[in-house]
């Protein structure tokens, strides 16, 4: 064998590649991938997680098995099925009509939880877009801040309070006076974190380049923006329940056709001394979800944020 053949033997001749050097060797980066894995790391936000889910599908399940309506009380002439103590045949016991609460606190449950996530969406899908526009453009910024100070100086519960009065109870009267003008500090707060970024390198390139201002904001900033978005909705959540219970408590909430947390905790706060367990129970329900939905919220923010994903 010639000194050639050998030489073509033990090497093989690869063919030069110009793009070789411009690939990347990291691994593989996927942005939700690490969201849900960081999420997942704390077990305290699965537990509040599971707890969620079960709230949820209890108040969505129950109601459409028990068919509860307050309107709607077949034992109020019966004594012996008024004020009965949790057992293992009613778990919550039963009110002063002789119902169920555990077919009660559902009910109630899921009208809460519907109005205060109604509200959060509209608050925080309005705040959103008219934040991004606000932190981005001058001119709106010269308009939009003269309205938010002269809306700001106005408590949000009082202006709630005048609209319920106005409009009765209900349940889209209460979603619009929780809303009404609550997305305007969303809004506000966007707003900063939009100038904040708004004039960094790859924007201001951007704009040399001739890129639309609404291809920017959405392809630019709003991905920035996803953990502070984040941050707004698991705060909003909770304090729209909390307030539904309060207007409701007042007596401006939901109508009586539509049962709420807010609606027991007041017809059953007179029983606190003689029977306790008709207004805590609400009470504790009403502090579960909001505690949990918070923490939830809170944990998932975090896991948004690029930064915590190289940890």
């Amino acid at each position: 064998m010639s000194e050639t053949q050998i030489k073509d033997s033990r090497f093989t001749f690869k063919k030069a590649e110009d793009e070789a050097s411009e690939h990347i060797t990291a691994p593989a980066y996927s942005y939700w991938r690490s969201v849900f894995r960081q999420f997942f790391r704390s077990k305290v936000a699965i537990t509040m997680l599971v707890i969620v889910i079960i709230v949820v599908l209890m108040s969505v399940i129950q109601p459409m098995i028990s068919h509860y309506s307050p309107m709607h009380t077949p034992n109020i002439n019966n004594p012996s099925m008024k004020y009965i103590r949790p057992n293992l045949t009613y778990w919550f016991g039963t009110d002063d009509k002789g119902n169920s609460l555990f077919d009660a606190v559902w009910a109630g449950t899921r009208n809460s939880l519907f109005v205060s996530f109604a509200s959060t969406f509209i608050v925080v899908v309005v705040g959103v877009i008219v934040g991004m526009w606000w932190g981005f453009s001058k001119r709106v910024d010269a308009v939009m801040i003269e309205v938010y100070n002269v809306v700001a100086n106005i408590p949000m519960t009082l202006i709630g309070m005048v609209l319920m009065y106005a409009l009765g109870p209900g349940m889209w009267q209460l979603i619009f006076a929780m809303s009404i003008t609550s997305w305007i500090s969303v809004a506000y707060f966007i707003r900063v974190q939009v100038m904040i970024i708004r004039d960094r390198e790859y924007n201001l390139a951007s704009r040399c380049l001739g890129t639309s201002n609404h291809t920017i904001i959405s392809k630019n900033i709003l991905p920035y923006l996803i953990s502070v978005i984040m941050t707004e909705v698991s705060r909003d959540i909770p304090s729209f329940i909390s307030l539904e219970v309060f207007f409701s408590y007042l007596g401006i909430g939901l109508s009586r056709r539509y049962p709420s947390l807010g609606q027991m905790i007041r017809d059953y706060a007179p029983y606190l001394v003689s029977t306790p367990y008709l207004f805590w129970i609400p009470v504790s329900v009403s502090a579960i979800i909001s505690i949990s939905l918070y923490i939830v919220g809170q944990t998932f923010a975090d896991a948004s944020d690029p930064r915590t994903h190289m940890m």
